[in-house]
């Protein structure tokens, strides 16, 4: 007769995440949003539809806002978050209404707000005469 060995399970590990960065990015179809904590590991993420939200609805300022509230409120709650970084790119207003969003919560400081979108410059060369 065969021992079946007993499989132990790995204890998960408690995240205390008291700052985090939260990368926005606002795209023309959708609203993607990282948080990571200060070292840049990926803790959480997604996109408008995780709140529900389907096709073109995905693209409004509101779901941009319900989305972030959606996941800083399981963040606050699940790692003791008190503080995030906001890093935003591109150049929809969606991003605008994430800054609401952070204000509305009350308990969640905002420490900076950083600018990551690329300007265009120079351009092309121009055509000989």
């Amino acid at each position: 007769m065969v021992k079946k060995k007993l499989s132990t399970r790995k204890k998960k590990k408690k995240i205390n995440l008291p700052f985090g960065k939260l990368y926005v990015k606002a795209g023309g179809n959708n609203t993607i949003i990282t948080l990571t904590d200060e070292k840049g590991n990926k803790i959480s993420w997604g996109g408008t539809g995780q709140a529900g939200f389907d096709w073109a609805k995905q693209a409004t300022p509101y779901a941009a806002e319900e989305f972030t509230k959606q996941l800083l409120g399981e963040a606050k709650d699940l790692f003791g978050l008190k503080e995030v970084a906001i890093i935003a790119k591109g150049v929809w207003y969606w991003r605008d209404w994430v800054f609401k969003a952070i204000n509305d919560l009350w308990d969640i400081k905002i420490r900076y707000i950083s600018e990551k979108t690329p300007i265009q410059f120079g351009g092309c060369r121009g055509v000989k005469r």
